[in-house]
């Protein structure tokens, strides 16, 4: 009989959170699956817990994995940690989630901690309906595209950034969705060093320097797009084709973005740029 894979959420930062249940499923568990194994093993031994570590990481998730769904069909049980939070959100745990589901092993979430939803919490922006969008690429195309998507989502954003990335990502946000919209910039969350800055993209892109470097973890929670209220003429919507051209994107990238923010539908802004030209 195959074992079970417990998804087992861990503290952000105060270990004050563990879970009653979480302790007794890393217990009860006969191995666990850590993202940092010297991580979870400072977790481990502040709890008296003592039980065989195996490392499963972005990097050899898929030889890591398959190593582990092979213990789990002979019948042990494992539960799965990230460094911080719950597994499988912005998280290589999807994967091996996927292949225990697609291998008909049983799954069980042991719910804990997460980033996304304490600074949503404590960002003081409308929260019945909000995306999650993890970490932007670094890659600039995808990058790109990834914000032109968002564009005109009007639910509230979430979003995670390292030290090293966040002045870019504060600026690119800023370019993305306009000066004036609200964000909140969540650091080190539940820690001793906790900050929320409630600003605007604006603000926030001239916050850091070389002399006032970003330190920790972000979360950054960034308010939805307004209803549009205004409506936008061909000729409006033409004008802002002339401006995303003129910053580097092609006519259908351009006509494309146009169309989210105007209203307007796609081919037909793209036939008028066609004529206009």
């Amino acid at each position: 009989m195959p074992g079970k894979l417990y998804l087992v959420g861990t503290p952000i930062g105060n270990l004050g959170d563990m879970a009653p249940r979480a302790l007794r499923a890393l217990e009860n568990a006969d191995f666990i699956a850590a993202e940092d194994t010297r991580v979870t093993l400072k977790l481990l031994n502040h709890f008296n817990i003592q039980k065989p570590l195996v490392s499963y990481y972005e990097h050899n998730a898929k030889r890591s994995g398959g190593r582990i769904l092979e213990r789990i069909l002979a019948g042990e049980d494992c539960a799965l940690v990230t460094d911080a939070g719950m597994p499988s959100v912005s998280d290589p745990g999807e994967d091996l989630a996927a292949r225990c589901a697609a291998a008909g092993v049983e799954i069980s979430a042991v719910p804990g901690p997460s980033a996304a939803v304490t600074a949503l919490a404590v960002s003081a922006l409308p929260s019945g309906r909000f995306t999650f969008e993890g970490f932007l690429s670094t890659s600039g195309k995808s990058r790109r595209e990834h914000l032109d998507s968002l564009r005109g989502e009007r639910r509230t954003m979430v979003f995670y950034e390292a030290p090293h990335k966040l002045v870019r990502t504060l600026a690119d946000l800023r370019d993305c969705f306009g000066p004036e919209r609200r964000v909140a910039l969540c650091r080190e969350l539940t820690k001793l060093h906790e900050e929320v800055i409630r600003t605007t993209l604006g603000e926030a892109a001239e916050l850091y320097g070389e002399e006032n470097p970003p330190r920790g973890e972000f979360a950054l929670v960034v308010e939805g797009a307004p209803e549009q209220a205004e409506e936008y003429t061909a000729e409006d919507a033409l004008a802002l084709v002339e401006k995303y051209r003129a910053g580097g994107r092609s006519l259908k990238e351009a006509c494309k973005i146009a169309a989210e923010l105007t209203g307007l539908k796609k081919n037909e802004l793209y036939e008028l740029a066609l004529k206009a030209e």
